[in-house]
C-alpha cells in the first residue's frame, strides 16, 4: 500500500496543460455557500462508454475503450458520511460555508498553517472511530479485484482515517496509489488522479496521464468536477444531500450503493447522466435511483 503526500509527490506532478486550472471566473460561491463551477470544456455529445467486464461484449459499439482502473473518495463514499465534521472544523477554523477549508488552512502565515491543520486532524481522529462502512463496499472491492481492476485513492482527507478505515474494513484489499491530503493541489484540481493514471502506466505520447480509461467515484462536488476535469468518468454515489449534483454537467452516472456498480461494470458501463443530453430528465431519473434504491 502507497501513500502519497506532498514532500515526496509535489515535485514531479505537474497538472496537464490540456486542462485549464479553476480560476476566478469558473467559480462561484452561491449564498448557499455551495461552490458552483462553470464548465471549462464542452461537453461530449457521446455517452461515456467502457466493455462489458463480463459476457455482451457484442452488445457495445465496435471500439469501445476497456475499463483501466477506479478512483474511489473516502468519507461519504468508501464509508458513510460523516458531514458533522466540515461544521466542527469550520467553527475551530472560525471560518464560514463559503471559504474552504483547505484553501484556509494553506492561506495562513506558515507559522501557523500547522495548527490549524492539526485542530482539524484532531477532529477526524474523532469521528474515524465512528465509521461505518457504505453498503456494498466489500462486494464491490472483492468483485474489482476478481477482474484485476486497479484500485486507487483520492481523497481530502489525512491519511490516518484513510488507514483506519481500510485496516478496520478492507484488510487485504489493496488499493495503490493512495493520494490523501498532504498531496497538492488536492480536489477539486484533477492532479491527484492524474497521478493515479500515470502510476498505473496510463500516459499519452505527450508524458501526459490519459484518465480516459478511468472511473472516478464520490460523493461530492469535488469529486465530479476533478474527475471530469481528469477526462476521467464520474459516478455519483447519491443521496438526499448530494441528490442535486445528479444535473451536475460533470457527473456521467449515480448509483445509491456502491455493490450496483458490479452489474453496470459487467454489462458495460454507459453514462446517462449530463453529456449533452438536455432532454433527458435528470431530476426524475435520480429521484427513481433514490427511491428504488438502485442505481441506473
Amino acid at each position: 500500500m502507497l501513500i502519497f503526500t506532498s514532500r515526496n509527490l509535489l515535485p514531479h506532478v505537474k497538472p496537464s496543460p490540456l486542462i485549464k486550472p479553476i480560476t476566478k471566473q469558473g467559480l462561484s460561491i452561491s449564498k448557499s455557500g455551495r461552490r458552483n463551477f462553470t464548465m471549462t470544456t464542452p461537453l461530449s455529445k457521446e455517452p461515456r462508454r467502457f466493455a462489458p467486464l463480463g459476457d455482451g461484449g457484442d452488445k457495445m459499439p465496435e471500439g469501445t475503450p476497456k475499463l483501466n482502473g477506479i478512483v474511489f473518495d473516502v468519507d461519504g463514499t468508501l464509508c458513510l458520511q460523516q458531514n458533522y465534521m466540515f461544521a466542527q472544523m469550520r467553527s475551530v477554523l472560525g471560518i464560514t460555508k463559503s471559504t474552504d477549508i483547505l484553501d484556509h488552512c494553506h492561506s495562513l502565515p506558515i507559522p501557523e498553517q500547522e495548527s490549524a491543520l492539526e485542530s482539524i486532524r484532531e477532529i477526524e481522529r474523532n469521528a474515524m472511530v465512528s465509521q461505518v462502512p457504505q453498503p456494498g463496499l466489500i462486494d464491490l472491492m472483492s468483485y474489482l479485484e476478481s477482474k484485476a481492476i486497479p484500485k486507487g485513492i483520492c481523497t481530502r482527507n489525512f491519511e490516518t482515517p484513510v488507514n483506519h478505515l481500510l485496516g478496520k474494513f478492507l484488510e487485504g484489499k489493496k488499493f495503490e496509489p493512495i493520494v490523501t491530503r498532504d498531496f497538492r493541489p488536492p480536489k477539486p484540481d484533477p492532479a491527484g488522479i492524474q497521478h493515479i493514471a500515470k502510476s498505473w502506466g496510463l500516459v499519452r505520447e505527450n508524458g501526459e496521464a490519459d484518465c480516459s480509461g478511468v472511473i472516478m467515484v464520490g460523493d461530492s462536488i469535488d469529486d465530479m468536477t476533478a474527475g471530469y476535469r481528469a477526462g476521467a468518468a464520474t459516478v455519483l454515489l447519491v443521496n438526499e444531500a448530494n441528490a442535486h449534483l445528479a444535473t451536475h454537467q460533470h457527473t456521467d452516472l449515480c448509483i445509491s450503493r456502491l455493490d450496483e456498480l458490479i452489474g453496470i461494470l459487467e454489462k458495460g458501463f454507459v453514462g446517462r447522466i449530463g453529456q449533452g443530453d438536455e432532454g433527458s430528465d435528470l431530476k426524475g431519473r435520480v429521484e427513481d435511483v433514490l427511491k428504488a434504491g438502485k442505481g441506473e
